[in-house]
């Protein structure tokens, strides 16, 4: 049965991050990125096997091994969802400031009386 995970779970691990990374140039086969991390084999495997489970990355077959490739375009609802939550902040933030302007406008208006 394959789990269908989030993406925003995959990326949460700093360790995963690191995979996402390290394979990002090409495809390294699962020995070498174990070999990488001072995590047991198990802890890697099971990494991987979480952003196999989001899409991040997709395993292959090649003759004994078994090699990892990256799959970047799932990070494009993580890239949407910060975009969006920015305009937002942003458009918060906006308003805060002509608030505050307001405010200190008025301020400065009474104290002129």
């Amino acid at each position: 049965m394959i789990i269908r995970r989030d993406v925003f779970q995959a990326i949460a691990d700093p360790t995963r991050r690191q995979i996402i990374e390290k394979i990002a140039a090409g495809p390294m086969n699962l020995n070498a990125i174990a070999e990488s991390f001072d995590s047991s084999r198990q802890a890697i495997s099971k990494h991987i096997q979480i952003l196999t489970e989001c899409g991040l990355i997709v395993v292959t077959q090649k003759g004994r091994e078994r090699y990892c490739e990256v799959r970047l375009e799932q990070l494009d609802e993580v890239s949407d969802w910060v975009s969006q939550s920015k305009k937002q902040w942003l458009h918060r933030f906006e308003k805060l400031d002509h608030y505050l302007q307001d405010l200190k406008t008025k301020t400065q208006d009474n104290g002129n009386h």
